[in-house]
């Protein structure tokens, strides 16, 4: 005869396998969410943008070299904002990064803990002020006390001062992710390096930053794409003149300015000057996605795993 025998699972035992299935599902919960978003977000500029090009060749949104969908007379060329967005975003990559791997090296090979503690701090207060107020300090200080003594043909609105400012809203992005890279590198590197009569700059320059490429390289083009997005630094003190120049002196319309302008109510709802705004959001969205997705490849192709 055989007797079953019943095993009793200890009641602290069925709450933690109870607290673990709640915290697994409150965190899947969270996952479809983001991307329930994202799929909303695609699929909705997606179907605006397709009535677009029911309207606009897509010959002409990439060659055309005139953007006047507001006017009259219409061109759908996005060579213009497209230009002026990448330009005012290699302007600011250009301050950022040099000042947030520095910031980012002494941080992390240079600084006591207590210099640390109020730096760090310090440094990432810059990505928490308000982007409105970086504008309008980049139209009414930046251009007329800074650029203009120098530089006296510049307009009141132009794109240096646009590339300055979301500059220096990046620095926090590099300096951070940068930051934390580096002091990922296990110390055994830094003191074989040491044991071998390396000099500290030596130790800094040839072995903490090669093994923290991969993390550099991640946090400078995430700060790429996010100067792209910049939206209100490019409105206020770039301006909304959509014109084909090199010239960074001069006002010129990023794709995000555009799209703020448009969602403000200058173009009715329906009208192909209202799904111009997503056929551009759709077109940001997919070049930054790209970016990102060559970051990620990149970072790969370099990561060292210890």
């Amino acid at each position: 005869m055989t007797h079953t025998a019943t095993i009793q699972i200890p009641k602290g035992v069925r709450r933690r396998r109870i607290t673990d299935t709640i915290a697994k599902n409150i965190f899947l919960g969270s996952t479809l969410v983001s991307t329930a978003a994202l799929v909303i977000i695609f699929s909705t500029l997606t179907i605006e943008a397709v009535s677009f090009f029911g309207h606009v060749s897509l010959l002409e949104f990439f060659t055309s070299t005139k953007w006047t969908v507001l006017f009259a007379d219409k061109n759908y060329g996005i060579a213009p904002i497209l230009n002026a967005t990448l330009l005012t975003s290699a302007i600011a990559l250009v301050v950022a990064a040099p000042a947030g791997l520095m910031i980012a090296l002494f941080l992390s090979e240079y600084a006591s803990k207590n210099v640390r503690s109020i730096a760090k701090p310090v440094v990432e207060t810059l990505a928490g002020i308000p982007t409105v107020v970086y504008g309008y300090f980049a139209l009414y200080f930046i251009t007329p006390q800074v650029i203009k003594p120098l530089w006296t043909q510049v307009q009141i609105h132009n794109a240096l001062a646009v590339g300055l400012m979301i500059g220096v809203l990046i620095i926090p992005i590099v300096a951070s992710i940068s930051d934390d890279a580096m002091r990922s590198v296990p110390n055994d590197l830094r003191l074989a390096a040491y044991a071998v009569g390396s000099r500290k700059y030596q130790v800094v320059l040839r072995v903490v930053f090669p093994a923290a490429l991969s993390g550099i390289t991640a946090s400078i083009v995430l700060a790429f794409t996010r100067a792209m997005g910049e939206t209100m630094i490019a409105a206020i003190a770039g301006g909304f003149r959509s014109i084909l120049t090199f010239n960074i002196g001069e006002a010129m319309q990023t794709m995000t300015a555009f799209i703020a302008q448009v969602a403000t109510g200058d173009a009715p709802h329906g009208t192909i000057e209202y799904q111009s705004l997503f056929a551009v959001a759709l077109f940001l969205l997919i070049v930054t996605a790209s970016l990102n997705y060559v970051g990620i490849k990149v970072v790969r192709r370099w990561a060292i795993r210890y």
